[in-house]
Parts: C-alpha cells; structure tokens; sequence
C-alpha cells in the first residue's frame, strides 16, 4: 500500500518531476509512507547541515514512519536560486536558504537580511517566529507569490567579514574584490563595507578564493571553520554587519496535501529543529572562533584597531540609499517587536 503526494500549482508537477519529489515505499505492516526531498547548500558538519537532518529525524518519529525525508546537501540540488525556484516548482519539497534568495521568489521577504536590523538574537527570533505577526504576514504574500511557505527558521549566525589581508575601515577595502551573495540586499552590503562586490554562488566560493576571483567574503563563523575557509583567508574583521536567520521552506502544494496528523507532525518537528539549531549556533560562536585563531587566522576588532563604527555607518548609508523606501514601513514593523 503507498501513498502519492498531490500536485496542482502550475502543472509542473507531472510524469518524472512528481517522481522526483515523491518516492512511494512500503513501510512496516504494509503502512503507507512518503519520502520528500530537502536540498541545500551546506555540508553535512555545520550546524545549518546537521539542522536538516535533525528535522528529518524528527518527522520519521512523529509520524512512526510516514514521512521520510531525505536530504542533499552540498548543492548536489542545485545552487541557491535554483534550491528556491525547485522548492517553488515542486521539483524538492524543502531547503532552507537566506532570506535575501527568497526575496527573489517575494521581494519582501528579503528585508529580513537587512544589516543591523535586530537588537540582539532574542530580536531576530521573535521577527522570524512563524506564529508572529510579521513572519504571518510575510509568509502569506510568500505563498501567494510562489507556491512556497517557510516552515521555521533558525539562527544562522552573525556575518563577519574575511580577506586575504587586514581592513580596519571601509577605506582599506577600496578596489578589493568581496564575494556577494548575488541578491541586491547582499551585494549593496558589500559596498557599503567599502568594497567592491562579486556574486559568486555558495558552491563556488572555496574556488573563488582560492584562486583569486575574489580576495574575500563574509558569513557567520560556523561556515568559516565547518568549510575550512581559514585556508584561504588570513584576515577576519569582527564586522558583526548581518545577524541572521536561515528559513526553511516548503512547497505549498506538498504542505496541503499531508493529513491533519502529518501537518502537525511536521510543524512539532520543525519547532524542536529550530530551537536545537539556533543553540547549538549560539553555542558554537566561541569555539568557533578560537577554532578559527588556533588555524591561524588574524581577528581583528575594536579592541586591535577596527573601525566598528565607520563599517557600520557606511553599510547603513548604503542600504538606507537602496531600500528604505520600498520596506521603510517593514522596517518599523520589524523594529516594533517587543
């Protein structure tokens, strides 16, 4: 006995597509049960990796079975605009992404990566808490928009800049070439840092630093030392400019078509995941930067000489210049979360 998921956005979801979102099996005693697939761009070993396959566990026990997820990482699904648009098309039930590529599927979505927007994690938590009133909103003009809706999301870390030389102030990165994350809020991100920004996907980035494409980037300290990036990068700047959450999404269509008892298995599951990511995140920042000391990296901060200030005023002016007038009144929403 099996179980099929149903499909009817776009009509897309036909002959080999549906077959490659859904694997009927049998399961124990004939059961009915489903595999979903969930793709991302992480390895397996940091924590944002080790996330999707917490959440898979916890939906195989909660459903005794029933629902089996299996997960792809390291872009083997496809790199970050392709994981959305394969979540929006059907073609993968889930990955999780940063909120500026989903911003190319519902531009909205992308303010949530906007630089020092969030008073502290505990800020950023409540913003992205799917039962809140900001996320609701957002999430309903998500799936209006693209058939996909974001499950849960959890803390990412805080961004910080790495190169392969040392940057005190934003004058120090004229010319230099950053990578960007290639959506808008990211790349003018990187020019207010000072810099000049390059997009180059997540999958490419290793490469592209080692080779000189580019001479450095930024994210949050996990990824630095889980992808081994003190390799190829001597310098990191305590830059602090993005404190961020990584969302997971899910297609609408699949959402839709799981049982009551599924749906509430599924959202169990996906509460249990994001607590337990977002500490082990928490966790992990210490020891990840002494980790990153101990391979031989230079930290620099206020206290050896970086300019917090300067970085910080120069993003701001950049991104209030682009986009306060398109998410000016999300903006206050946002700061309003008490």
């Amino acid at each position: 006995m099996t179980k099929t998921v149903g499909f009817s956005r776009r009509g897309l979801l036909l002959g080999a597509s549906a077959a490659m979102l859904a694997t009927p099996f049998l399961a124990k005693g004939a059961r009915a049960a489903t595999t979903l697939r969930y793709g991302h761009m992480h390895t397996p070993n940091s924590i944002a990796g080790e996330q999707a396959q917490w959440f898979a566990d916890a939906v195989d026990e909660k459903t005794g079975g029933e629902l089996t997820i299996q997960i792809f990482p390291n872009s083997q699904l496809g790199k970050l605009q392709e994981l959305a648009e394969a979540v929006s098309t059907g073609s993968i039930a889930f990955s999780h992404n940063t909120a500026g590529a989903i911003g190319s599927l519902y531009a909205p979505f992308a303010a949530f990566d906007t630089p020092y927007l969030y008073r502290d994690v505990d800020h950023l938590m409540k913003v992205t808490d799917v039962g809140g009133t900001v996320m609701q909103e957002l999430n309903q003009g998500l799936v209006d928009a693209s058939g996909t809706r974001a499950l849960y999301a959890f803390y990412f870390g805080t961004r910080n800049l790495t190169a392969d030389r040392e940057a005190k102030t934003p004058a120090d990165l004229a010319g230099v070439k950053i990578r960007s994350i290639p959506f808008p809020i990211y790349m003018a991100t990187v020019e207010g840092l000072g810099a000049v920004p390059v997009p180059v996907d997540w999958a490419e980035v290793p490469t592209a630093l080692a080779t000189g494409v580019v001479n450095g980037q930024e994210n949050p300290m996990n990824v630095l030392v889980t992808a081994k990036l003190y390799e190829v990068q001597s310098h990191l700047m305590l830059t602090g400019h993005i404190t961020a959450a990584q969302v997971v999404m899910m297609n609408d269509d699949v959402w839709n078509d799981l049982s009551d008892p599924h749906k509430e298995a599924v959202a169990a599951a996906a509460a249990e995941t994001r607590a337990r990511a977002s500490d082990a995140m928490l966790a992990a920042e210490e020891s990840d930067l002494q980790a990153l000391r101990d391979h031989g990296m230079t930290v620099l901060d206020e206290g050896n000489g970086l300019d917090l200030a300067a970085f910080h005023e120069g993003v701001q002016t950049r991104i209030s210049r682009e986009f306060d007038a398109e998410y000016g009144e999300l903006y206050a929403k946002i700061a309003a979360v008490a």
